[in-house]
């Protein structure tokens, strides 16, 4: 999705005033149901942004302050998480289950967060109800302040490329019939990969594909997000090559590739020149880890159009790595390294900050499997499935000190429990300490993971279970930054993390139904200071809900008419 505007474009109000660390930006959101965009050419409800689909851009710089209106008119209550947006100091903007209470429908509620201190490629989507797999996302730039030098020249345009497996059907059907059976794979799978919301180029089932055009000579640079709910996917262009650049907020070292794999929740910026003849050349993104035709609606195509080509698209897609090579995968995963030279947020080169010779505080080991609870499979780590609590855990932390809500340090970090049960899993992370987690991957499936509130330094990939030994295996000198990384099957991801940012914060499978049914938990990083420049307070316009739901609340606005 380019820059440019869009007929609904008039609904959506940006006002800018400079402020002494960043510009105050206002958006205004009218979230609605829209069963007349099919996607993938049936009859669907889609969750859409000011009547988009994908959403707006969120078009911001580093200290920027960013005001979101949410007007929520679905049926039910609704949030949204920023993925990859550190939140510092603030968790209360978070957008999760466990941070915030939802905004009721035919109610609104403004988000302020700032992009405090960092740059880069994210986006945002509904973090509860399932709702993301009917849409609700959108992308996030943050963009370099003017004072820092980004390393790679100025490209030609940029575009936001949101790619996604899509689902038929209602979700709240979907998400019914997940709670409830028996078989966890009874949903299936998808049956369609969207490309900024639109079906495979040449799909009799497709409304509209997406196309870029470019002109012969110049350089562009794409942001591709995984938006979807299940497959990580694999990424190229026909007769062109891939120069990474920028990972979640940390500029890569540049490397070029024929293909990129993006997995779930995770997000890239890689630079394309337009160097071949003026024609229209495929672009792909094929799923990892599953048997796909290149006939299948289950390939995403979009089309990369020199600006002055009068030709057809030709010849066979271009191919890429068998989805099942794990080994090509894991080994463009390590080539994947932070590049230290560069300034990203701050004018200090990112290698001023590294893991070198860091001392561990803390160590996580996570088994993500699958339990039985109460003769229902549920998504397990180290055999407890999280429970979503009506009361989040930041406002039960502050007002009552948790106290009826959950329980600190109960979740076993180190250990897997004998059996399978829920729980509302809250561990403490000792602030300003580093923590070591290591996402040790039971299933047969690419899994990611995600911690919100930090960005994190993937240090290690490996084989099997994790022992105290495949730390000899890491990369401890240049390892890429991020905030969610993927976990192979049958295999571990080791992170490490600098815990300087007190709040709640969520950790979480970015695969929608594993998060749904159990993947998750919560880190209480916590600081005594009540010095608000240590954590902020709790925002002017806090909601209550749960066990706080009889106190007085700020009353709700009234949505606005709008003309669509």
């Amino acid at each position: 999705m380019a820059v440019s505007g869009n007929r609904w474009s008039a609904i959506l109000l940006a006002i800018f005033f400079a402020t002494a660390n960043g510009i105050d930006i206002f958006l205004e959101w009218n979230v609605a149901l829209d069963s007349t965009i099919k996607p993938a050419g049936l009859d669907q409800p889609v969750i859409t942004i000011n009547g988009m689909f994908p959403g707006p851009l969120i078009n911001a710089t580093t200290n920027d302050f960013v005001h979101v209106n949410v007007f929520n008119n679905l049926d039910e209550p609704l949030l949204f998480t920023w993925n990859g947006i550190q939140q510092r100091l603030n968790s209360w903007q978070d957008g999760v289950s466990g941070t915030n209470c939802p905004i009721l429908p035919g109610t609104n509620w403004t988000y302020v967060f700032q992009t405090k201190d960092q740059i880069g490629s994210f986006f945002y989507f509904p973090s509860i109800n399932y709702q993301k797999s009917a849409g609700g996302f959108g992308p996030i730039r943050v963009n370099n302040r003017n004072v820092i030098a980004v390393p790679f020249p100025k490209p030609e345009a940029e575009f936001d490329l949101l790619i996604g497996d899509w689902f038929y059907g209602d979700y709240k059907k979907r998400r019914t019939m997940m709670e409830r059976s028996v078989d966890i794979n009874e949903g299936g799978v998808p049956i369609m990969i969207l490309m900024n919301g639109k079906g495979p180029y040449g799909d009799p089932m497709s409304k509209a594909y997406e196309s870029f055009t470019v002109t012969k000579g110049m350089t562009y640079r794409f942001r591709i997000s995984n938006v979807g709910s299940a497959f990580s996917f694999n990424f190229r262009i026909q007769n062109h090559k891939l120069v990474l650049v920028e990972t979640e907020g940390s500029y890569s070292n540049q490397i070029t590739l024929d293909s990129l794999d993006v997995h779930v929740g995770q997000s890239y910026s890689v630079l394309v020149t337009a160097d071949q003849d003026d024609s229209d050349y495929f672009m792909v993104a094929s799923p990892k880890w599953f048997n796909s035709s290149d006939s299948t609606s289950l390939v995403g195509l979009s089309v990369l159009h020199y600006s002055i080509s009068n030709s057809q698209l030709t010849g066979p897609l271009p191919t890429g790595p068998d989805p099942f090579d794990l080994e090509f995968s894991v080994n463009q995963a390590k080539s994947v390294r932070w590049n230290l030279t560069a300034g990203a947020a701050r004018p200090n080169p990112q290698g001023t900050f590294n893991v070198s010779n860091i001392s561990l505080t803390q160590t996580f080991q996570l088994h993500a499997s699958m339990g039985a609870i109460n003769g229902q499979p549920r998504y397990v780590v180290n055999n407890v499935s999280y429970l979503t609590v009506e009361t989040p855990l930041k406002l039960a932390d502050y007002l009552v000190n948790g106290s009826g809500v959950y329980e600190l340090d109960w979740f076993p970090t180190q250990t897997v429990n004998s059996e399978a049960s829920y729980g509302v899993s809250v561990v403490s992370g000792i602030h300003k300490g580093w923590i070591e987690l290591v996402f040790i991957n039971q299933l047969d499936v690419i899994d990611s993971w995600h911690l919100d509130g930090f960005g994190f330094y993937v240090v290690g990939f490996g084989n099997g279970e994790w022992t105290e030994e495949s730390r000899s295996t890491y990369n401890l000198f240049d390892p890429i930054v991020r905030a969610t990384a993927q976990v192979y099957p049958r295999g571990w991801t080791a992170v490490y993390a600098f815990l300087d940012n007190p709040g709640m914060w969520n950790v979480r499978s970015q695969l929608l139904n594993n998060w749904y049914l159990g993947h998750e938990f919560y880190v209480r990083v916590f600081n005594a200071d009540p010095n608000p420049a240590k954590e902020r307070p709790p925002p002017e316009n806090l909601l209550l809900c749960g066990i706080f739901q009889s106190d007085m609340a700020p009353a709700p606005t009234p949505a606005p008419m709008t003309g669509w």
